[in-house]
Parts: C-alpha cells; sequence; structure tokens
C-alpha cells in the first residue's frame, strides 16, 4: 500500500467516525416483514408479521455506518387464515408463548453499489441465533414531511427454517406441506426528526 493510498484510507476513516451518527425510528405502520413459503410443492404462501419496530443508527452519508436494531412480535404472524396463524404461533412452529420476539441486530456491511448494500446480522428467532445476510436496497433520500425526515429501504434473504429449530412438517401424498426454505422481504420506513 503506498503512503497516499494509506493517507487516503486514514482520511476516509477520520470522516466515518467524525460523522454525526443520527437515530433513525421505524415506522411500524409503514413496514412490512413478510415471507414466502412453498406449500405442498404446488403453490406459495405469503405471509408477514403485523408488529414491526426497531432503530437503524447512521451517519446519513455513508451506508458502512448503518446499524440496525429490529424486533417483531411473533404473535403478530398473518398469512390471513386464522386456523394457520394459530398453527404458527403453537409449539409446531414459532412456539411464541416461549419465544415472543423475533430480533436481527446488524453487525457489518458490505457494499455492492451505490444503492445496494449486504448487511450482516444476528437473527434470533424461536431461541436460536444465527448470521444471516440481508441484501438491502437504499436508503432512499431523506423527504421531508412536516417535523419530521422519512427514508425507506428492502431487504430480503433466505434461510431454512430447519436452522431456526422449526423442524415440525408432515406430508400429504409424499410432498411436504410446508417448504423448508424461507423467502423474507422487509419493506422499511424510518422516520426522525428534521433539523
Amino acid at each position: 500500500m503506498t503512503r497516499t493510498s494509506i493517507l487516503a484510507a486514514l482520511a476516509l476513516a477520520a470522516s466515518v467516525a467524525g460523522a454525526q451518527t443520527q437515530t433513525w425510528t421505524i415506522d411500524p405502520n409503514h413496514t412490512a416483514a413478510q415471507f414466502a413459503v412453498r406449500h405442498l410443492l404446488v403453490s406459495t404462501v405469503r405471509g408477514q408479521f403485523d408488529s414491526t419496530r426497531g432503530t437503524i443508527e447512521w451517519d446519513g452519508k455513508d451506508v458502512r455506518t448503518i446499524k440496525v436494531n429490529v424486533e417483531i412480535a411473533a404473535a403478530s404472524v398473518n398469512t390471513r387464515v386464522q386456523m394457520r396463524d394459530n398453527d404458527l404461533r403453537s409449539a409446531n412452529f414459532f412456539e411464541v408463548a416461549r419465544y415472543p420476539t423475533i430480533t436481527f441486530v446488524s453487525k457489518s456491511v458490505d457494499v455492492v453499489d451505490g444503492n445496494r448494500f449486504k448487511l450482516t446480522g444476528a437473527l434470533t428467532m424461536h431461541g436460536v441465533t444465527k448470521d444471516v445476510v440481508l441484501d438491502v436496497e437504499g436508503p432512499s433520500k431523506p423527504l421531508a414531511q412536516g417535523p419530521n425526515l422519512r427514508i425507506g429501504a428492502t431487504a430480503s434473504t433466505k434461510i431454512v427454517r430447519q436452522d431456526w429449530g422449526l423442524t415440525f412438517n408432515r406430508a400429504v401424498e409424499g410432498a411436504p406441506i410446508v417448504g423448508d426454505e424461507i423467502t423474507i422481504t422487509i419493506d422499511i420506513e424510518a422516520t426522525r426528526r428534521g433539523p
């Protein structure tokens, strides 16, 4: 590494360290934590969690400074079918009486390009914590609405549910009722007071 590149790297580190961190609050009314899973290998069932809250810390310039802390109420699962939702809340799946929250706490950011990055963090669900990598698009340019500023982003990943101890399944005519791979998409809107 040349002296010039070392100085440039130190200057970048100093500017990131010196930037003022902003705390954004996730807006639960405009945020959706959604999932999709195969049913009997013939169709896809989609659902979401209706209660999502948390914070995003960011200097407003460099996505590498982003830190995310999200908490989802497991009992707020909603697939629009009451019987299925009750089953998902039961000991067959999320066991919400014992594990009431699903959390994600970010650890690191890897920039892909100007508007996309990979956010690595610890996902805790059903009493199990494992790292996942979210593909993130955003954040959007802040938009003023009254006294507040708003930003948005979309994150997605795929997980294997058995990795979190969600192993329940039955077979019908040789096909599993619930697929193993879960696609997760989170559309986030967050706010903070304007300057």
